[in-house]
């Protein structure tokens, strides 16, 4: 049912690879990807897999610069050998930007009420962005005291200066005027409390 063991840190269990692709990357250099295929977890036979070791024939094989990559490929059937291992890499740049949204962008910090709230405050982020991208080329770097000077600004850098664009490009809305002290909660009118929903908890039952 299961079959031999397969342990990626004990070289004696792999088997055959089903197929072996040598490529040379530009920026990694010659690279040698194997994959075998149908493989599972002890604990879910049923659900077989792929699973892919990548070489860096040129690394130094230090923490920060590994010489193998394993993967695994669940889900639909996967894209051609020589495209799957190159989209791992993209994933980088998206757990940083998942990092800068949270950070910089504050995406979790509001409390919003709805689900639909949370959906079109998530559908802006990427929005917010692009802007960030596309303003690159027109916000000055000034740099804090303990930060060095770029050439190629970061989202992050933009933002940090994104202030000037703002003055420069000004707001639609007229300038407020005073209107007096406010009437306040009128005499009478009954305060409602905003609905509350139950807390979603995931437990073990």
């Amino acid at each position: 049912m299961h079959g031999a063991k397969f342990k990626l840190s004990d070289a004696t269990t792999w088997d055959e690879p089903g197929e072996i692709l040598a490529v040379t990357d530009d920026h990694l250099g010659p690279v040698r990807i194997s994959v075998w295929r149908a493989k599972h977890f002890v604990k879910a036979p049923s659900h077989p897999f792929p699973v892919v070791r990548i070489e860096r024939l040129a690394a130094k094989g230090t923490r920060r610069d590994p010489k193998d990559l394993w993967l695994g490929w669940l889900g639909n059937a996967p894209p051609p050998l020589s495209d799957w291992w190159r989209s791992y890499l993209r994933r980088y740049g998206i757990d940083h930007w998942y990092r800068f949204a949270k950070q910089s962008l504050h995406w979790t910090l509001p409390h919003l009420k709805t689900p639909a709230q949370s959906e079109r405050g998530s559908d802006l982020m990427p929005l917010l962005t692009w802007e960030l991208w596309l303003a690159r080329q027109v916000v000055a770097d000034k740099p804090l005291p303990w930060q060095k000077a770029q050439t190629l600004l970061t989202p992050g850098r933009v933002r940090q200066n994104f202030g000037s664009v703002l003055a420069q490009i000004g707001t639609p809305a007229r300038t407020p005027k005073p209107r007096g002290k406010s009437t306040g909660w009128l005499k009478g009118k009954v305060r409602r409390h905003a609905e509350r929903h139950p807390i979603v908890k995931k437990s073990k039952k």
